[in-house]
């Protein structure tokens, strides 16, 4: 990693008592965020501000700050909106960096995004924590200051496959659709390899362009092929396209799994009746048993509110009666994360805090977390969620359902 302070080679003496007590300096922790809260990705993104500010909230107001140098300090959280634009990313970055001097940087929403922040990260040598970028490709370049939280895209689709393979093991042909961007397409090589590997027959396999306006070429071939579940998506915007004109052109199927979009509040108040019986992977959804006691019993480090606690105040950050979903859970996480490994190692330079992240692993109301060398996320694992009757239910897996899977899905008439 990067080394700053050539003062050591200098000054050694000075250097002994800077390594010291670096910590009694500090009187906050800034994170700085270039969050998608325009275009795109807005909807994940107001989710995503509204989870740190609820974990901002709970640790300066309830846990008393951030134990570091032997005193407790608050953190502050310092965002600007990106519009969901690569280029304002890089440039806020920056601003963040150099200008407002923060402590830690924030990923915005989205492997495009975060991938185009990750080099910016390097060159300041500031840990960069990863909250929506889900893309293997992410933890293949290198960096140094990555850190994970969001668990990576080939497993997204991984128990939806096994779920279908458990409770209906005649379901054979399966049809993958997915969006043109760094996130889905490895949502869909990890579905690929994980379909052909419990024996199911793909018949279907194709991408489409970001920002994609009418999906009824691509659909219409993909009805052509007769699938008996279509697995696929990519954000919000294409994955409430993509459902709606299903049911324009009838294409009635066993399921329907989209990524990120079903998972969302705003998926089922756009589309009503057609959500009933879509599916989705969720990293986190309201009803997951995660716990203090679970945590003790698997000898776990627990930190954090109760989930009752922090939807309170997720929706107190919000300012309406909203339900977090898993893009502002993972960011939540992402927070007490940060104070653990600042407490750990009691400092925040950032080369010890990053080391101090790799051997940290610890559980939330969001569930596990651990990441691996490369600072990919590894400790946590998905469930599977399916719009009934206008509510999101946890269908898998089984052992932390809180409805059975309807399956086949209802027709779309």
């Amino acid at each position: 990693m990067k080394k700053r302070g050539l003062i050591l080679l200098v000054v050694p003496f000075l250097a002994i008592a800077f390594f010291v007590a670096p910590a009694h300096a500090v009187d906050s922790i800034v994170i700085g965020h270039p969050a998608a809260l325009s275009g795109s990705y807005a909807k994940a993104g107001e989710q995503a501000v509204g989870g740190v500010q609820a974990a901002v909230d709970w640790v300066n107001s309830v846990y008393g700050g951030v134990n570091v140098g032997g005193k407790k300090v608050p953190l502050v959280y310092k965002y600007y909106d990106c519009e969901s634009k690569k280029e304002s990313v890089t440039s806020l970055l920056e601003r963040l960096i150099t200008t407002d001097k923060v402590t830690v940087t924030f990923a915005p929403y989205s492997s495009g995004l975060t991938l185009a922040g990750a080099p910016v990260a390097e060159k300041y040598g500031i840990v960069y924590m990863d909250h929506g970028g889900a893309s293997d490709k992410i933890f293949t370049q290198g960096f140094e200051y990555v850190v994970q939280t969001i668990g990576p895209g080939s497993s997204y689709h991984v128990g939806t496959l096994e779920m279908v393979k458990k409770i209906a093991p005649d379901v054979k042909r399966v049809a993958l659709a997915y969006e043109d961007s760094e996130f889905a397409r490895s949502v869909m090589d990890g579905a690929e390899a994980k379909a052909r590997e419990l024996g199911f027959e793909v018949v279907f396999k194709r991408t489409y362009p970001m920002k994609v306006e009418d999906l009824t070429p691509l659909l219409s071939d993909l009805k052509a092929s007769d699938p008996e579940i279509v697995i696929g998506g990519g954000h919000f915007q294409d994955g409430q396209l993509f459902n709606k004109q299903m049911a324009d052109l009838d294409i009635n199927v066993k399921l329907l799994s989209l990524i990120a979009a079903a998972t969302l509040p705003a998926f089922g108040e756009a589309l009503g009746d057609l959500a009933e019986g879509v599916m989705g992977p969720s990293h986190w959804e309201y009803g997951v048993t995660f716990s203090e006691e679970g945590a003790k019993a698997a000898g776990m480090t627990w930190i954090g509110p109760s989930q009752d606690e922090y939807v309170a105040l997720f929706k107190k950050a919000v300012g309406k009666d909203m339900l977090p979903d898993y893009h502002a859970a993972e960011a939540s996480a992402q927070v007490l994360a940060l104070v653990l490994a600042v407490e750990k190692s009691d400092s925040v330079d950032s080369d010890v805090l990053r080391k101090t992240l790799g051997d940290l692993t610890f559980m939330s109301f969001y569930g596990g977390w651990d990441i691996d060398d490369t600072g990919k996320q590894i400790g946590h694992s998905m469930v599977n969620v399916q719009w009934q009757k206008g509510e999101r239910k946890i269908i898998w897996p089984e052992d932390a359902q809180t409805a059975k899977p309807v399956f086949p899905k209802p027709d779309f008439e």
